[in-house]
C-alpha cells in the first residue's frame, strides 16, 4: 500500500491522529504490566493466592487474546476512529472500577473491561501507520511507536511503585481511567481513518469490502506464512510479559532480597531495554532489508538469557541491572513479526494479518501467568507477610523454567518465518488471476 502525497494540513492532522493512537497504546502498555509493581498490594487488598493473582493479571491477556482477530476485522471495516473511541471509553470505565473495587470479583470485572478496551489500541495504530505512511517505513515507525509506547510500561515500574506508596494504587487507576475516557472522546472528534477522509470519497480499493471481511480473514488464516510469527510471539512475549508483567518484582524481593523500590527499578530498566530494542530493531531491519536474521538472533539469545536467572545465585547490582537491560533489548526482536505478517498478506488486509499474529503476544502470557502461579502454590509452605504469601527460591525457579521453555519454543518458531526483504511479497493465487 503506497500512501498518497500529503498536503501540509494533512501532515499536521496525521501528527494529531498518531498522537491519539499513541496515547491509547500508552494506556494499554501501562495496564499490561502494572500488576507487577503492585502485586503485594493486590495480594493484601484482596487476600489473593499466587494462582488468584495470576488470574487477575492474566484476565487482561485473556480478553486481549480473544479480541485481536475481531479487532483486525474492525480496523479493516469500521476503521480505527470508531474502535479507538469505544476502546478508550470502555478502558476508562474498567480502570475506574478496578481502582474502586471493594473485592476481588469487582476488581476482576474491572480488569476485564480494561483488557477489552485497550485491546484495540495496537492494531488500530498499525492500521493508521499502514494507511498514513509509506510501506517502506512500516517497521521503522512501528518500532518508534513501540519505543514511545513503552513509556507506559516504564511508568508501571518505579513511578507506579512510588505513586502507590504516596497516594495509593487505587488513586492511580482512577486517574488513568479519566485519561482513558478523555482519549476516547478526543479520538471521535479528531481521528481520521485515512488522508482526505472528510474531503473526498474513499479511492477505489482503499479499504476492505465490509461484506467480504470473512473471506479476507479466512485468506489470512489459510496462509501458512502468517503463522510462524504467531508462534514466535506466544513464546517470546509469553515469557517476557509473564515475568515482567507480574512475577518480576516478587521474584526480586523474595529471592534476591531487594527492596520493592530497587525491584521496581529493575522492572523499569527491563522495559527501558525493551523500548530501546524497539527503537533499534525496526530501523535496522529496514536499513539492511532483512527481517529473519534479526528475529532468529534476538530470540535465541533471549531464550539463553533465562538460564542466567535460573543457574545464577545472588547477582551484583551491575549484573542484575545489566541482565534486565539486555533481556529487554533482545525481546524487541519479536516486533518484526507484525511487519512479516503484513508483508505476506494482501495490503488491504493488513489489520487482519497483524491481528492474527498479535494474538500470540497475549495468548502466551494468558497461559503462563496463572500457570506459574499454580506451580508456585503447589510448593508453598504457608509463609505469610502482611497478608501476602511468601514463596521459596525453589518455587520461583520452577516458574522460571516454565518461562525458559516458552522462550525456547519462540526461538524455534523464528526458523520458519518467511524472509520478505522488507516489502510486500504476497501474490494472488493463480486461480484468481486466471493463470
Amino acid at each position: 500500500m503506497i500512501a498518497p502525497a500529503l498536503t501540509p494540513r494533512q501532515k499536521r492532522l496525521r501528527n494529531v491522529v498518531m498522537l491519539l493512537a499513541l496515547g491509547s497504546y500508552l494506556m494499554s502498555m501501562f495496564h499490561r504490566v502494572a500488576p507487577a509493581a503492585i502485586a503485594r498490594d493486590l495480594a493484601a487488598a484482596f487476600e489473593a493466592s499466587a494462582a488468584s493473582l495470576g488470574v487477575l493479571a492474566a484476565t487482561y491477556f485473556y480478553v486481549y487474546t480473544v479480541m485481536q482477530i475481531p479487532t483486525g476485522v474492525l480496523a479493516d471495516t469500521l476503521g480505527p476512529r470508531k474502535i479507538l473511541t469505544l476502546g478508550g471509553i470502555v478502558a476508562g470505565i474498567g480502570s475506574l472500577l478496578f481502582g474502586l473495587a471493594p473485592g476481588f470479583e469487582l476488581a476482576l470485572a474491572g480488569r476485564t473491561l480494561v483488557g477489552l478496551g485497550v485491546s484495540v489500541a495496537f492494531i488500530a495504530m498499525l492500521k493508521l501507520i499502514a494507511v498514513w505512511y509509506e510501506e517502506s517505513r512500516f517497521a521503522t515507525l512501528t518500532g518508534t511507536m513501540m519505543f514511545l509506547g513503552n513509556v507506559g510500561t516504564m511508568t508501571a515500574g518505579t513511578p507506579l511503585a512510588w505513586a502507590a506508596q504516596g497516594v495509593g494504587w487505587r488513586g492511580v487507576f482512577v486517574v488513568i481511567g479519566v485519561l482513558s475516557l478523555a482519549i476516547g472522546v478526543l479520538s471521535w472528534f479528531l481521528v481520521q481513518d485515512r488522508p482526505g477522509e472528510k474531503a473526498a470519497p474513499a479511492p477505489t480499493g482503499a479499504r476492505a469490502d465490509r461484506t467480504a471481511w470473512l473471506g479476507g480473514l479466512a485468506a489470512v488464516m489459510r496462509n501458512r506464512e502468517t503463522w510462524p510469527g504467531f508462534f514466535v510471539n506466544v513464546g517470546i512475549a509469553g515469557s517476557f510479559f509473564a515475568f515482567a508483567g507480574l512475577w518480576a518484582v516478587p521474584y526480586f524481593t523474595q529471592v534476591h532480597g531487594m527492596t520493592r523500590a530497587v525491584a521496581s527499578n529493575h522492572l523499569t530498566v527491563y522495559f527501558g531495554g525493551f523500548a530501546l530494542g524497539c527503537l533499534i530493531v525496526g530501523p535496522l531491519s529496514d536499513r539492511i532489508r532483512r527481517r529473519k536474521p534479526l528475529m532468529i538472533g534476538g530470540a535465541v539469545l533471549h531464550a539463553l538469557g533465562w538460564w542466567l536467572w535460573i543457574v545464577s545465585g545472588q547477582l551484583t547490582p551491575a549484573a542484575s541491572y545489566g541482565l534486565c537491560l539486555v533481556m529487554g533489548v533482545l525481546t524487541a526482536s519479536l516486533t518484526l513479526s507484525w511487519a512479516c505478517a503484513k508483508e505476506v498478506n494482501p495490503p488491504l488486509l493488513s489489520g487482519m494479518a497483524t491481528s492474527v499474529v498479535n494474538v500470540g503476544v497475549f495468548l502466551g502470557p494468558s497461559i503462563l501467568q496463572p500457570l506459574v502461579g499454580w506451580v508456585m502454590d503447589r510448593g508453598w509452605q504457608g509463609a505469610m507477610d502482611g497478608g501476602a504469601r511468601l514463596y521459596s527460591a525453589a518455587d520461583y525457579r520452577t516458574g522460571l523454567l516454565l518461562m525458559a521453555g516458552f522462550a525456547a519454543f519462540g526461538a524455534v518458531a523464528t526458523l520458519f518465518v518467511r524472509e520478505t526483504g522488507c516489502r510486500n511479497i504476497w501474490q494472488k493465487p493463480a486461480v484468481e488471476t486466471g493463470r
